[in-house]
């Protein structure tokens, strides 16, 4: 029960090692050239009591032959010496090529985990605080510095040592090799222990919750307007008082662990020096040892107990590490929810001819599927509006058009081609989109523009801005184009946004096009002006529109209304609207009525 227990506990450490040898194994002429260079200057240092030992030796000979006692000593000098520049120089190569190697490391392990993030589903997004995702990578990339440190440059040195100088001295004296062997093991086993099954899970909690308060301290920095707007400021820093309260709570108790693990650590250390030094004290009244092996004895013990004490910190370094990085592993091992078929090619879009093929979609938890047996055409070049209550499937119809989600039955065919069976991004490369809230990058206004080209020229930019009536405010801007937006755009009105969205759309020129309502709460100049735009915008494309005010499909041919996952009506304003009894007439009722009483 006891082991199993600590296996279960063992486990972040096998998986995080594990996932941190396939990256050295990348590397792996580099790693094992520090490792030898690491193993042969700590040889050279376990070698230096040997000769101390003779020089302590030569010293206190009593021959009276001078010369041959300086010639003695000054060859244990000279080999100290030697095997000093040895040490030197190999940690010094040693150290070169840590450095080298855990910068590439460090470079790749963040850039994969951000390609993972990029590609992971949008439920996983819509579900996971962004600044919580930047401390794991951040925090986990941090910590391959410390963990190639630790491992290579401190816990090997330490084993080689401790190795080292139990055969030597188990070559004189058995008794000692012994003693030194069991008791350094016993050391090493004890801090295993502690620092896995004690310290471990304390620190796993506590690195939780600091990526918990990353990510309050995001939603509140991000969401800054929205705490201004309702003078909420009181009221969120004592939100983050209370998450950072737990955080304290956690981080403490660990620290207060890793300290007892250092105490437990100090007394065993007290104990072997003990022991050792009773044993060459014995040996030494026995008449089985010389003044230069006590010297020996004393001098390697000495060199093993630095070690023995360096071992306790570097576990724990190692045990906060693997902490560290147990959250970076994760997301290395999510799966990327939607994923190209090995045989994936880029699906080619000209006509723009969309088909929903009998499709079956669930989202995954819900009780019930949304679509079950959805079959719609959406014509080369027709603009077709989508209507309905929330929840009632529209985004989610759109969402499957970029294939967000992948569908449970049916098909869906673009142009006759299966969008399961195309590449992601050249297919969502040939859809634009113009969002409600259009999200806009801290970066430049050409850059935000030219996002859907990123290799337009500025001739181009500027004429896609003209087209979204966007080109006017920005050349009033102090800046003009290279303009910064700052996050999300919160430099800008939401019309300004909506504009610059616009034009991006404009300069992808994709055959495709989806709107969600992008004038739903503008003012009305803005929402004139963003009209005209649009227009401009569908022609020539197959678009689809999401209509929040249903006078934006008014002129539209074709409306779908949507009701828990079914198209219920069908036709343009004029028809739905005369239908006494269906929905559209109901919602559209609802709205002019609204009009009235406002």
């Amino acid at each position: 029960m006891i082991f199993s227990d600590f296996r279960r506990r063992a486990l972040p450490f096998r998986n995080v090692l594990g996932f941190t040898f396939s990256y050295w194994r990348r590397q792996s002429r580099l790693a094992w050239a520090i490792a030898i260079a690491v193993i042969f200057s700590t040889l050279a240092e376990v070698l230096v009591p040997v000769y101390a030992g003779h020089l302590i030796d030569a010293i206190a000979s009593s021959t009276s032959d001078r010369d041959t006692t300086l010639a003695r000593a000054v060859q244990a000098l000279g080999m100290m010496i030697l095997l000093g520049a040895i040490m030197l120089i190999l940690r010094h190569l040693a150290f070169m090529g840590i450095v080298r190697m855990t910068l590439r490391i460090m470079s790749e392990v963040a850039q994969e985990a951000f390609w993972r993030v990029q590609r992971f589903a949008t439920d996983w997004h819509a579900n996971t605080f962004a600044g919580s995702v930047v401390r794991k990578v951040t925090r986990g990339m941090w910590a391959i510095d410390q963990l190639d440190d630790t491992l290579l440059i401190a816990m090997l040195p330490s084993l080689v040592v401790l190795l080292g100088s139990t055969v030597l001295l188990g070559l004189h004296w058995p008794l000692m090799g012994a003693v030194v062997f069991i008791g350094s093991f016993g050391f090493v086993l004890l801090t295993a222990i502690l620092s896995i099954g004690y310290v471990g899970p304390a620190a796993r909690v506590s690195n939780a919750w600091d990526t918990r308060t990353g990510g309050a301290l995001a939603d509140a920095v991000s969401c800054n307007a929205v705490v201004k707007a309702f003078g909420a400021e009181t009221r969120e820093d004592d939100r983050l008082a209370r998450v950072v309260s737990r955080w304290r709570r956690r981080t403490n108790r660990t620290w207060m662990r890793a300290t007892n693990n250092g105490t437990a650590q100090l007394i065993a250390l007290l104990i072997l020096r003990t022991a050792v030094i009773g044993t060459v004290i014995w040996l030494w009244l026995e008449g089985r040892a010389s003044p230069g092996d006590v010297a020996y004895v004393l001098t390697t013990y000495f060199v093993v107990h630095g070690y023995l004490r360096d071992i306790g910190v570097h576990i724990r370094d190692l045990q906060r590490s693997v902490n560290d990085m147990e959250e970076l592993v994760a997301i290395h091992g999510e799966p990327l929810g939607i994923t190209d078929r090995p045989d994936a090619k880029p699906i080619a879009i000209e006509d723009g001819r969309i088909e929903f093929d009998r499709v079956r979609f669930h989202y995954p938890g819900h009780e019930h599927p949304l679509y079950t047996d959805l079959s719609v055409t959406i014509g080369a070049g027709e603009k077709v509006g989508l209507v309905g209550l929330s929840g009632s499937g529209k985004t989610t119809f759109v969402k499957l058009i970029q294939r967000l989600h992948d569908i449970n039955g049916g098909e869906i065919r673009i142009d006759g081609q299966n969008v399961a069976a195309c590449a992601q991004a050249s297919l969502r490369a040939q859809i634009a989109i113009v969002q409600q809230e259009p999200i806009l990058f801290h970066r430049s206004l050409a850059e935000n523009i030219a996002y859907a080209r990123p290799k337009a020229t500025m001739t181009e930019i500027e004429r896609a801005a003209k087209l979204a009536n966007a080109h006017d405010f920005i050349t009033r801007l102090p800046g003009g184009y290279g303009t910064l937006v700052g996050e999300r755009g919160v430099k800008l009105s939401g019309g300004e946004r909506q504009r610059v969205a616009l034009a991006r759309a404009f300069l992808a020129d994709a055959p495709i096009l989806i709107l969600d309502e992008a004038t739903s709460s503008l003012d009305s100049e803005s929402e004139a002006m963003i009209q005209e735009a649009t227009e401009r915008l569908i022609e020539g494309r197959t678009a689809i529109v999401i209509a929040h005010r249903l006078s934006t499909v008014r002129s539209l041919k074709r409306i779908l209304i949507f009701e828990r996952g079914r198209i219920i009506e069908e036709g343009d304003h004029r028809s739905l609207v005369q239908r006494p009894d269906g929905t559209y007439r109901r919602l559209f009722d609802r709205q002019v009525l609204g009009l009235v009483d406002a």
